[in-house]
């Protein structure tokens, strides 16, 4: 099995989950339908999210590794390309579309010195 192929499966089996997961055994028929309908509306939404965020992830590794290499080995530059694609949400989750958790296609880029932290703080 080819590793596109494979990774389509883990997807696929982790957003069915999730589904399951999503819809309560006690809810009444009326919320019952109501999150059928986000589990639905998030599986049908990281058909297309989660392909754009690991193509973003992959061209920002592939670009801090670029980064790395051309500044002599400067791991702090490449963590700033790193740490913006790479970090963030890979996969959305029906509590993101509810509006309950923050969805963030891009990762933090934290100081690395706390010099920095301070001098931003004051």
């Amino acid at each position: 099995m080819g590793g596109l192929r494979k990774a389509k499966c883990w997807a696929l089996g982790l957003m069915l989950a999730g589904m399951v997961l999503a819809v309560p055994v006690s809810a009444r028929a009326d919320d019952l339908a109501k999150d059928a309908g986000i589990g639905v509306g998030t599986a049908l939404l990281n058909l297309l999210y989660i392909p754009a965020k690991i193509t973003y992830a992959t061209l920002g590794g592939l670009t801090g590794g670029l980064a790395y290499a051309l500044t002599g080995g400067s791991l702090e530059t490449a963590r700033q390309v790193w740490e913006p694609s790479m970090g963030g949400t890979y996969v959305l989750s029906p509590d993101m579309l509810r509006g309950e958790e923050p969805v963030r296609f891009s990762g933090s880029s934290a100081p690395s010195n706390p010099t920095e932290t301070t001098l931003k703080q004051g």
